[in-house]
This record gives C-alpha cells, sequence and structure tokens, in this order.
C-alpha cells in the first residue's frame, strides 16, 4: 500500500519549496537506479564481452551529433549519417552487423522497431543529454528483452536521480548552420523522497550532403520516489524529427565531381527545368511512457517491474514524376481523343503505431551466488497506408482517400533465468537459459499494392554459458558460449516471403588486465552463423537495406582495446579489431549463368577496425583529446565484386574541453570545441550496390549490369559549445 501510495503522490506533487535535503546515502540511490538495467546488464568479470560508457564521457562530445556518432570510438563500431554530418539518419554497424542485428534497450525496454528491427535514433535527438550510462555488449551478449542481439546490444540507463536541486542551460554551434539548444532541471530531492527531473532540447542543421537539413526537437521528463528500500520512476520521454530525405545516394561519377549533390527530391516541371520538392521530408513523432517500479526486501533478495506504452505516427513525402494510375488504384482518364493513365504526384506514406511492453524480473544474491529470473510480454500494432495529396491528374481520387493499407501485429513473450555462482577465489562460473516466443501476422497492401499476408510463429531456445579465471588481482581469464535465434523483419518478408529466421552460434575468449596505469581487454571471437541475414547490398525506395539469408557464414576476429596511463596528464587508449568474416559458398546469377562463386566476405564488414584517442589533461580542468579511426575495405555486396568495394578511410577529430567553476551564480561553465575530420578526408562509409539483367542491348544474350550508390560523409567540420550549470 506505501508504494501505490508513493505512485499517485509523482502525480500530484507540486513545486512548492524545497524541504531540507535527507542526509541520504547516495550509493543506495545510485544502486537502486541501476536495477533499472541489471537483469540485461553484466558486471566487469563476466565472460561477456563488453563495454561501458558513462554521462561523464558522453558529455564532452555530445554538441547536437546523434547517440551512434557519440559511440565511433568503441572497439569494432562503424557509423555513417546519411546527411554526412552525424545529425539525422545515423547508423552503427557493430562486428560488420547491421543495426538491425543489434538490440537496444531503455532502462530495460526494448527501442528496436518491433517490425523493421531497426533503430531510429533520429526519433530521440539529443538524448544523451539524458543518458546517465550505456554498456555495448558484443557478441550475443546476455539475455536480453525484444529481438535477439546478433552483433552487439546496447542497453541505455537514462538519468539518475539528483539529490540536489540543479539547472543546467547548453548551446552549441557549428559547421552546416547546426546548433543545439537544451535546457535541463532537477529539483533535487523534495520532502526527503521525491524529485523531478527534465529536458528539452533543439536540434537545426542543414547537413553537409544539398538539402539534407534537420529540425528536431524532443523531451525527458522524470518523477521518481525514492527510500532506503523502494524506487519508483515515471519517465515520458519523445521526439519530433523533420529531416529532408537524403537516403538515394550518388553514384561515382557525381562522387568525384559533386560529392555533396542530393537527387531525393528531384523532378522536372512542366517547362522542362529541373526543381527540387520543398517538402521531401520524413515527419515522424515518437513518445513513450514508462513506469518503473524497484523493491529491495533485504540484503538477497530485490525485484523489477517496467510497464511501457510508445506512440509512433509520421510519414515521408515524396514527389514522383509519371506514375502509373494503376499503382495508386486509379481509374484511367478520357479526355477527347486523349487517354490519360500517368500522372506527377505527390504521396505520403505513413506509419502508426501502438507498442506496449511489460517487464518483470527478480534478483536474489549472496556472497558465492548471483541469480536472476525474468519475463518481458510485448505487443505491436502497425498501420501502413499511403495517400496522394496533389496529383496534376487526380481521376476520381478523394481527398483522404488511401491507396494502400496494410497492418502488422507481432506479439512477443520471454522468459529467461540467469546465474553466476563463485566456485571459489579463483573461478566462478555463468548460466544463462531464455526461451522466446515470437508471433507476427501482417494484412492488406505494401505500398506497390501487394498482398502481403504472413503468419508466422517462432520458437526460440537461447542457452549461454561461460566461465571466468581469476588467475591475480589484475588479470583474469573468460571464456563464453551463446546461442542465439533471431526473427525477419517485415522488409525481409516483403523481399522474400521465403525468409527463413537466422541463428548463431557465438564463442568469446577473453583475457583481462587492470592496474592503475594499464588496462587491457583481448579476447579472441568466433561467430558460426545459419541463415544468417546479411545485407545484399541493395535498399529499397525507402533507403532500407535488403537482406538476404546467406546460409553458412562466420566472423572471426581479434578484439584489443587499452587504456595506458603514460603520466599524470597523458593517456593512450587504443583499440583495434581483426577480423575475417565469410559467406561459406555464395551462389548468384551473372549474365544469366548460376555461378558457384565459393567462398566469399560477408558484406559491409571490414577486415580491420581500429581507434585511438591521445588524451592530454594539462590541469583538472582542460582536456585535449586526439581521436583517430581506421576503418579498411570492405564490400557492399556478397560477390566479391570491385564495383560493390568501399575504399578504406582514416578520419581524425581533436576534442577540447574546459571546464570554470565559479565562486557564484554557476556550479560550472563547460566550454567544449570539436573539429570532426580535421584532415580534410574525402571518404565514404556507407553505400549500396545492385545489379539487373539487361536484355535490350542483344534479346539473345543476358548481360548483367553492376552499380553503387555512396553516401559521402562530410570533410573537416566543427561544432562550438557551452554548458552552464548552476
Amino acid at each position: 500500500m506505501k508504494n501505490l501510495f508513493a505512485f499517485l503522490a509523482l502525480n500530484v506533487l507540486s513545486f512548492h519549496s524545497f524541504s531540507q535535503e535527507k542526509q541520504q546515502d547516495s550509493t543506495k540511490i545510485q544502486t537502486l537506479d541501476e536495477v533499472l538495467v541489471k537483469a540485461i546488464r553484466v558486471n566487469a568479470a563476466s565472460p561477456i564481452t563488453h563495454s561501458n560508457i558513462k554521462k561523464e564521457a558522453l558529455e564532452k562530445r555530445n554538441l547536437g551529433q546523434d547517440l551512434p556518432i557519440l559511440l565511433n570510438y568503441l572497439p569494432s563500431v562503424v557509423t555513417t549519417s546519411d546527411a554526412g554530418s552525424g545529425v539525422g539518419y545515423t547508423g552503427i554497424r557493430v562486428r560488420g552487423v547491421s543495426a538491425q542485428s543489434t538490440n537496444i534497450t531503455v532502462n530495460g525496454i526494448p527501442y528496436n522497431d518491433a517490425e523493421s528491427l531497426g533503430t531510429f535514433w533520429v526519433d530521440l535527438p539529443d538524448f544523451a543529454s539524458s543518458v546517465e550510462s550505456l554498456q555495448l555488449q558484443r557478441g550475443v551478449g546476455t539475455s536480453t528483452n525484444g529481438s535477439g542481439a546478433f552483433g552487439a546490444s546496447i542497453n541505455i540507463l537514462t538519468d539518475a536521480i539528483s539529490e540536489k536541486a540543479s539547472g543546467e542551460i547548453s548551446n552549441s554551434f557549428g559547421s552546416y548552420n547546426t546548433r543545439k539548444h537544451n535546457v535541463k532541471f532537477s529539483t533535487g530531492m523534495l520532502n526527503n523522497y521525491f524529485e523531478i527531473a527534465g529536458r528539452l532540447s533543439q536540434i537545426n542543421s542543414d547537413g553537409y550532403i544539398d538539402r539534407a537539413s534537420s529540425d528536431l526537437k524532443s523531451y525527458f521528463l522524470q518523477a521518481s520516489y525514492v527510500d532506503d528500500n523502494t524506487l519508483i520512476k515515471a519517465i515520458i520521454f519523445g521526439g519530433h524529427e523533420v529531416t529532408y530525405q537524403a537516403w538515394n545516394g550518388i553514384d561515382a561519377e557525381t562522387l568525384a565531381t559533386n560529392r555533396t549533390f542530393n537527387p531525393s527530391g528531384m523532378y522536372t516541371d512542366e517547362n522542362g527545368n529541373t526543381r527540387f520538392h520543398k517538402d521531401e521530408n520524413d515527419n515522424y513523432k515518437q513518445d513513450h511512457y514508462q513506469w518503473h517500479w524497484n523493491e529491495k526486501y533485504n540484503n538477497s533478495w530485490s525485484t523489477n517491474i517496467g510497464l511501457n506504452y510508445t506512440y509512433g505516427r509520421g510519414y515521408f513525402e515524396q514527389y514522383r514524376e509519371d506514375e502509373s494510375f494503376t499503382d495508386y488504384d486509379l481509374t484511367e482518364l478520357i479526355i477527347g481523343s486523349e487517354t490519360i493513365n500517368t500522372t506527377d504526384l505527390i504521396r505520403r506514406r505513413w506509419l502508426d503505431n501502438n507498442y506496449y511492453v511489460f517487464n518483470a524480473s527478480a534478483n536474489y544474491k549472496n556472497e558465492a551466488l548471483n541469480f536472476t529470473f525474468g519475463t518481458s510480454y510485448s505487443t505491436y500494432k502497425g498501420k501502413h497506408f499511403g495517400e496522394i495529396i496533389w496529383a496534376r491528374y487526380a481521376s476520381d481520387s478523394e481527398i483522404g482517400d488511401h491507396y494502400y493499407d496494410g497492418k502488422g501485429k507481432k506479439n512477443d513473450f520471454s522468459m529467461f533465468a540467469k546465474a553466476t555462482y563463485r566456485l571459489n577465489e579463483k573461478v566462478s562460473l555463468y548460466g544463462d537459459l531464455q526461451t522466446r516466443f515470437v508471433g507476427y501476422k501482417t494484412t492488406g497492401l505494401t505500398s506497390d499494392r501487394v498482398n502481403m499476408l504472413i503468419d508466422e510463429a517462432y520458437n526460440f531456445f537461447n542457452p549461454k554459458a561461460g566461465i571466468t579465471y581469476k588467475f591475480n588481482s589484475v588479470n583474469s581469464l573468460y571464456f563464453s558460449y551463446a546461442r542465439a535465434n533471431r526473427e525477419p523483419s517485415r522488409s525481409d518478408f516483403e523481399s522474400n516471403p521465403d525468409i527463413k529466421p537466422e541463428q548463431l552460434n557465438d564463442f568469446e575468449l577473453g583475457w583481462r588486465h587492470h592496474s592503475k596505469v594499464f588496462t587491457m581487454n583481448a579476447n579472441v571471437y568466433y561467430m558460426l552463423y545459419n541463415e544468417q541475414l546479411v545485407l545484399s547490398g541493395a535498399i529499397d525506395n525507402t533507403g532500407t537495406p535488403i537482406r538476404t539469408n546467406s546460409g553458412e557464414s562466420y566472423r572471426l576476429g581479434l578484439e584489443v582495446d587499452a587504456a595506458i596511463q603514460i603520466s599524470k596528464q597523458f593517456a593512450i587508449q587504443p583499440n583495434v579489431t581483426i577480423s575475417t568474416n565469410k559467406n561459406k559458398q555464395t551462389v548468384t546469377q551473372i549474365d544469366g549463368n548460376l555461378l558457384n562463386l565459393g567462398k566469399t566476405n560477408i558484406s559491409f564488414s571490414p577486415d580491420l577496425v581500429a581507434a585511438n584517442a591521445f588524451v592530454f589533461q594539462p590541469t583538472n580542468s582542460l582536456q585535449l583529446a586526439f581521436l583517430s579511426k581506421y576503418v579498411g575495405q570492405q564490400f557492399m555486396g556478397n560477390t566479391d565484386s570491385k564495383a560493390s568495394k568501399l575504399d578504406s578511410y582514416f578520419v581524425n577529430d581533436f576534442n577540447i574541453t574546459y571546464e570554470i567553476k565559479p565562486n557564484a551564480i554557476f556550479k560550472s561553465i563547460l566550454l567544449s570545441g570539436l573539429v570532426n575530420n580535421i584532415f580534410g578526408e574525402k571518404y565514404v562509409s556507407n553505400g549500396y550496390y545492385y545489379t539487373y539483367d539487361d536484355t535490350w542491348s542483344d534479346p539473345n544474350q543476358v548481360t548483367t549490369i553492376e552499380g553503387a550508390g555512396y553516401y559521402p560523409q562530410a570533410t573537416t567540420n566543427f561544432l562550438v559549445g557551452a554548458t552552464l550549470k548552476f
């Protein structure tokens, strides 16, 4: 009953006055906060390969770029940006695995879109400003909520409770008319138990690519109740993004002569002039409502319950030339002796969805055993429909008509139990069992007006086990095995109704050395796939990558990351991944002949990814960092075609932060500067590859034509900002 009253109180609490601060152990609050993600995170001694990032590290480069860009220097990570400057649509790949196979959670709640399986960070602009910490697990990792992890999982913990009242104003400006403004506040602890905190943000950018503008707004609000054993949080956050489309890319010739050109929205008017549709935009809103209740019963037992509702709605708008009436269910027009059956038009393709999640977990621990078990259930309902908002010849259409309607429904239920047992001072064992039941059903038409009737059910069993051996206080060795299964996405079914789910067996062997001046993590991974859903290289008409089953494939690699404290002022933080990523057998059709190419490289999987940070901190207030990133050659398809090759690139950034602590008014003034691509490298981090059969030149001969598109990234650009804390 006490907890019920506490929850109700959150909704009626007003800003009446600041009460005397409760003398409370902040460690207890922090521990209760971390229970939100305890069920899906691992600790430093776990046999799971992972990296931890805290708020302070994100803050130094958080000047408006998206969260994936801020994670660019982690091991095995490759990032990209449609607009070229890190604002708007951005993507992240880990160990060469696409974002569709990376599991994302926010406070333990799945964030991946249930149908597309993708993660659209643009829907949560400036979310990094509300992140307390995050953990990136590479490989399968531990059991998590939502779709399985096939390359990585990123679990995010949002802002922790603040004991003291605070405020924050942050502004940054930079190249391409990029600017970010946000305000944050916390009431601190009111009446010894309550806190309300929030954030409002706005980000705008013209983008490096022509017209690839972004107009992004977001908010974050949480109300918390806490005592010695209870934490209740009600959290609301969301965003509204309007971005000019830049997903079409450019060909090699344009890349060489006009690398910022954007063909999106281009059309020819009635007078033969080339024009660009001013509203070739993606316009989407997303709101998240979360409620969490963490309860500590004694030194051994604690529980966590999480509820979530996500409401997403929006569209993207396109100008289309000479579209056939039959593609839009329109009737031919006969004017005199002329029959009209094509038209220029502007269309909007809509998505309206609702997503509900329930999570529950319990944890028991003593000196030897740490045991967690729980369940997660989610249900998703999505509506897909299209409408014509203008047409040169409207035929018999009416305002508000839909030229296609489709629905998708997905239910996801999972149960897990995981435990770490310390046999003695040197050896600990890890076990993790998960069952997952997925049901996916679609009705209606696709945007191409093709029937899409999918009714699939999947039952997955995902066991994991590992062992950690501690040689001494600074050295340990671990080995783990993990099994994962993952269902196809909606777009996978659209491209191939017979698409199969993918399976992965992940083996990890690692060594950790942690001392005061030298930290190193080294691990070898072997990821053995069956029917891996690899990127084919092609994209659909919304820029979504098309995936295909690849039979048997594998990823074998060595990851090493380190932190070396050369002196009190100077540190080096390198990491490198050396890997080989192969489809064991690739069969494809070339020039009308079915060819077995044997072993080929997996698309978008460079053999070498390396990063380094030289960090110089002459005083506690000033820090300078020189950041470097190398990404090796990669192929955009799975046939090792030269036409699909992306060249390697080496990019360097410079980051400087200076903190002033005045005696009055402001608690802190943080000045930040970031120069990206300081040496002006002209590089491409992403693209697409396609083939088609040509019979026009010679009807008796099939010729396979290859082509590629590229997404160029920005040359030298900068961001500067100031954060005032009080």
